[in-house]
C-alpha cells in the first residue's frame, strides 16, 4: 500500500462522510456546504489519480457553478432555511424503503447497461486531456446534458413549489 492509496482512501472517506451529510442535514444551506465538501473530496480524488482536468472540472463546474446555482435557489425562493416542523412526516421508513429500491434498481440498471463498456487510457499519456475530453464528449455526452437539464428542472420546480401568491 502506497501513500497514495492512504490518501485515495481518505479522501474517499471525506466524500463519503460529506454527502452523508449532504443528505441528512437539516438546513439547507448546509446541505448545500457539505456538498462542496463532497465535491471537494472527490476532486481530491482525480488529483490522487493524476486526472488534473477533470479535478479542475470538477471544481470550477459542480462546485462553483452548481452550489452557487443551488444557493442562489435557496435565497430566490426565500425557501425556510432552517427545521420546519410541518415538514415533518412519520414515513420515514416507507422513504427509506422506497430510495433503497430505487437505488438498487438504478444500480443494476447501470450495471448492466455498462458492464462492457471501457475507456483504452493504456495508450494515452498520465493526464492527457485530448482524449479524456474526446470520450466525454463522444460517448458521454447525452447523460451529461440529462444532468444539466435536470438541475434546471430541480431549479424550476424549487421556484413554482415556494412561490407566495400575491
Amino acid at each position: 500500500m502506497t501513500g497514495a492509496d492512504v490518501v485515495f482512501g481518505l479522501l474517499g472517506l471525506v466524500t463519503l462522510a460529506g454527502a452523508v451529510l449532504v443528505v441528512t442535514a437539516r438546513n439547507v444551506i448546509h446541505a448545500a456546504l457539505w456538498l462542496v465538501v463532497s465535491l471537494g473530496g472527490l476532486a481530491g480524488c482525480y488529483l490522487v489519480l493524476t486526472a488534473e482536468f477533470v479535478a479542475w472540472v470538477q471544481v470550477l463546474i459542480y462546485i462553483g457553478a452548481v452550489v452557487v446555482l443551488m444557493l442562489f435557489g435557496a435565497m430566490l425562493t426565500r425557501a425556510p432555511i432552517g427545521h420546519v416542523q410541518d415538514l415533518d412526516s412519520r414515513n420515514r421508513p416507507v422513504a427509506a424503503v422506497a430510495a433503497a429500491a430505487t437505488a438498487g434498481l438504478l444500480g443494476t440498471l447501470v450495471v448492466s447497461a455498462f458492464k462492457g463498456a471501457y475507456v483504452d487510457v493504456h495508450h494515452v499519456a498520465i493526464g492527457d486531456g485530448r482524449e479524456l475530453g474526446g470520450a466525454i464528449f463522444r460517448w458521454f455526452v447525452l447523460p451529461f446534458e440529462v444532468a444539466s437539464v435536470l438541475l434546471l428542472a430541480a431549479l424550476v420546480g424549487a421556484i413554482v413549489l415556494t412561490r407566495r401568491e400575491i
